[in-house]
Order: structure tokens, then sequence, then C-alpha cells
């Protein structure tokens, strides 16, 4: 008779990846990429994981991945208040490593990992950090939305949102480093994505930099991600990727007093991104959408450096999406796109940290 045991998702147990939240015993994921990983010797693990008050709604739900060995064995949108899943079984023990994965963006839903149960003498153990860290602080391209729906007449869903073929996740793969995301679809610096010429103040991206994310999905029913300050001393970056302007440049198009207004509340951004993270390299990237604003980003930095003296920071410009290369929903960046994209920023990494 096998003995499963079971397991809270606390550091000890788990290597914990990107923003997260412990709440009522309960592991919560709101941002993309956000998740777990794990390793044991044994037969068997069941994962058991909490819904938030969206799951019932049925309406852009929490997509989550969940991997054994590298290969993804789970890939499902969490719409009951509880759900278990047998990820690994076998007759005899073998090694095994599990990776749970916040698939869709924080802004729809969230999910919490309530436990897991294995049939292993030892347990569980967490997965060894790695020797780099990234954060990536981005929009719907850093998200992945669209990109299981190569048809770019088709509108958002979580469901087609895959946060590990988009060009931040890959990246960190190829450099093998742990990373951290804080993205939102549509969001902005000084504008969220707008069709109106007015601008969109609820989708800013500063306001929410400094919190653990931001949902309608409350963590438990109870609390909202965005109410949860950030303990950055919780994941200490190499280097922070930042990719935002692509939903300022529907706002501010080619008017030079908006693209102005822009660069200096990025300037002020960069300023709270350096506060929180004195030791970060800092790289303001833009292109893979449209790259007008790209000349501001330039300018951001050199005005930053000009301001506060530091001059750990640089700009990397990527290379606008190709037609040929084919579009995910709403004309967002294809699998093939993202894997350039990736390409370019990983040779770039390499480059500026020696790695």
């Amino acid at each position: 008779m096998s003995q499963m045991q079971v397991y809270k998702a606390k550091e000890n147990n788990v290597k914990v990846i990107g923003r997260t939240h412990y709440c009522n015993n309960v592991l919560w994921l709101a941002l993309s990429g956000g998740g777990v990983e794990f390793s044991f010797r044994g037969t068997k693990a069941v994962i058991t994981l909490m819904g938030d008050a969206v799951a019932s709604t049925g309406n852009n739900l929490a997509r989550i991945g969940i991997s054994v060995n590298g290969k993804r064995m789970i890939d499902d949108q969490v719409d009951q208040p509880l759900k278990t899943y047998t990820v690994f079984e076998s007759d005899t023990e073998q090694d095994v490593t599990v990776r749970i994965t916040k698939l869709s963006e924080a802004a729809m839903s969230t999910v919490g990992i309530q436990e897991i149960a294995v049939d292993a003498a030892d347990g569980i153990k967490p997965t060894p950090p790695k020797v780099h860290t990234i954060e990536f602080i981005g929009d719907s391209i850093t998200c992945g939305y669209g990109v299981d729906d190569e048809h770019e007449l088709h509108s958002f869903s979580t469901a087609t949102e895959d946060v590990t073929k988009a060009y931040a996740y890959l990246t960190a793969e190829q450099l093998e480093a742990d990373y951290s995301m804080v993205s939102y679809s549509g969001y902005g610096i000084i504008t969220g994505y707008t069709e109106n010429d007015e601008k969109l103040l609820t989708h800013l991206l500063p306001d929410y930099y400094e919190k653990v994310g931001k949902s309608e999905g409350k963590f438990d029913d109870c609390l909202l991600p965005q109410d949860v300050p950030w303990d950055f001393s919780k994941f200490t970056p190499d280097i922070i990727v930042i990719n935002l302007g692509t939903n300022d440049d529907s706002y501010t198009q080619e008017d030079k007093s908006k693209q102005t207004e822009y660069a200096e509340k990025y300037v002020e951004f960069l300023k709270m991104v350096r506060r929180n993270n004195s030791r970060s390299l800092i790289l303001c990237t833009l292109g893979i959408m449209g790259d007008r604003l790209y000349p501001f980003v330039e300018q951001v930095v050199k005005q930053y450096t000009q301001g506060t003296g530091d001059s750990n920071i640089s700009t990397m410009k990527f290379d606008v999406q190709l037609a040929a290369d084919g579009y995910a929903a709403d004309f967002h960046p294809s699998q093939a796109t993202h894997c350039k994209a990736a390409e370019k920023l990983t040779a770039h990494i390499r480059g500026l940290l020696k790695w």
C-alpha cells in the first residue's frame, strides 16, 4: 500500500518562481509565468489547485501548465473551486521534476496551489536556483498574448495566451536564468492602449510595479493582489528588461508633446525601478510591434543617466515583426516572431553581462 505525503507550496518544499503570495495556506499566482518547481524520487504526484471567483464564470479563466521532466503534461483552464491533477504515475521509482506555471496573465484571474501530494520516500524538495536572474517588465508582448491563436483578426482570450512561448520566457530559458515577470496586456507608462485619443489611466504599469499583481481575481476570494506590496528582497535580478511603449504609442502617435510626456514619465518610472533594485542592470527595449517611440526610449536613458549619475542602464531595439512571420490574435507577435526576438535579446544580454 503506497503512502502519499502531502505538502504545501512553501519555500522549503518548492522553488518559487515569480511574484506569488501565500494566503491561508495556499500559494497564489497572479502574474504571467508565476509558479513553482520541485523534484522528488518516487512513483506518483498529484497536484490540487484552487480557483478564484472568476473560475465559476467561464470568462477569461486562469490557464495553467504543469510539466514533468520538461514535458507539458497538463494544460488547462481552472474552471472550478478545486481541481486535482495526477501529473505523474509509474510502477517504478523515478527521478521527477515538476513545474507548475501560470500561462495566462494577472489582470483577468488568479490561481492557488492548494497542495502537492507525492508517493516518495524522501518527499519533495525545491529545484536548485539558477546562476542568473532576470526580471521582465512589459505588456501583452511579454505575456504571450494570442500566441496560440495565429489569426490576426481574432481577439484576446486567456485560453490562447501562453507566456512560455513568448520572447521573455524563451530568453530566460536560453540564458538558464530564474525569472520574474511583471506584464499586463494593454498597459503603458502614461496610458493604456487607446483608440479614441483619450488616455486610459487605469492601465499604467508604474501604478502596480510595487505590488504582487493586479487582478479582478482575489486570492482566496478575499484579497486583491494590488493590495499586497511586493517584497523586493525576495528576488534580486541581475538584469531588468523593460519593454513598454507599444500601448503608449496608440495615444502619442506623431505628437511630439505627447511623446515628450511619455519620456518624462518613463524617467520617473526608472527611478522607481532603481529604488527597488539597487544593483540590477536595466535594459530598456522596444520595437516588436512598432518602433516609433524608440528614439524617445534612447532619450529617456540619456536623461535618466544625466539626472541621476546612474549609468548601469542601456537600450536595445527589437526588430519590428514581419508579415512573412505571421501574426497572432490582434496582430500580436507569432511564435516565429517571439523566437527571433528571444534570439536577439539573448545574444544582447550575453554581450552585456558576459554570460
